[in-house]
């Protein structure tokens, strides 16, 4: 879950005061999350975790400079987006990957006791997720799991907003189609739910956000 007022506050403590403790704070807020995404450009996670921390690093460093910013959370994505992207481009190689741990909310909240098992339904949605072009998948899961206003998906990776959210509908139209081909099967019912909720929650970030 996203915590912008605490992530805020700790950002003006850090500029503000040199406060450790709120740097600690930021950190274990926001590194499992920029470790995630910072794994859709570099396929080793080990490698991410090194260079997540060193944008942290950085950002102690040279926090009398920093003063200027205004969304931490949007500034410490596109460092680590830059950072990955960096290590890609001397390794020669960039290497884009799924993430595993999602969208067991949307299996969650429908029954599955209609012919296909939770652990089926989360892999057909993973499968569907995971045949969306680049640019898609990485649109959506930013705003979708990591909660990420489309503005703010449009700073982190150099977009415009109108752009994000082209990319969102097309993603969304894609997922939906993708799960229909269960429709003819006896899990209609949990499959056409999914689909339902794909759009319901594309939707929303699209016209409110």
């Amino acid at each position: 879950m996203r915590n912008q007022a605490q992530i805020a506050a700790d950002w003006q403590q850090l500029l503000n005061n040199d406060d450790a403790k709120a740097f600690e704070s930021l950190f274990y807020l926001l590194n499992s999350r920029l470790v995630k995404f910072g794994m859709f450009y570099v396929h080793q996670k080990e490698v991410v975790e090194e260079l997540v921390a060193d944008v942290f690093v950085n950002c102690w460093l040279n926090r009398n400079r920093l003063g200027h910013i205004r969304n931490p959370e949007t500034y410490l994505f596109i460092c680590v987006k830059n950072s990955a992207l960096n290590y890609a481009k001397k390794m020669s190689t960039i290497h884009l990957v799924d993430i595993d741990d999602h969208s067991a909310q949307l299996v969650d909240t429908y029954r599955a006791d209609h012919g296909l098992e939770k652990k089926e339904l989360m892999l057909k949605l993973d499968q569907a997720i995971g045949k969306l072009p680049q640019q898609c998948r990485i649109i959506f899961r930013l705003v979708k799991e990591d909660g990420l206003k489309c503005r703010e998906v449009a700073d982190i990776l150099n977009l415009s907003t109108r752009t994000v959210h082209a990319q969102l509908y097309r993603a969304m139209n894609k997922l939906s189609a993708e799960m229909s081909a269960y429709q003819n099967q006896p899990d209609q019912m949990i499959i056409t739910k999914i689909s339902t909720a794909i759009l319901a929650i594309s939707t929303l970030q699209i016209f409110f956000f």
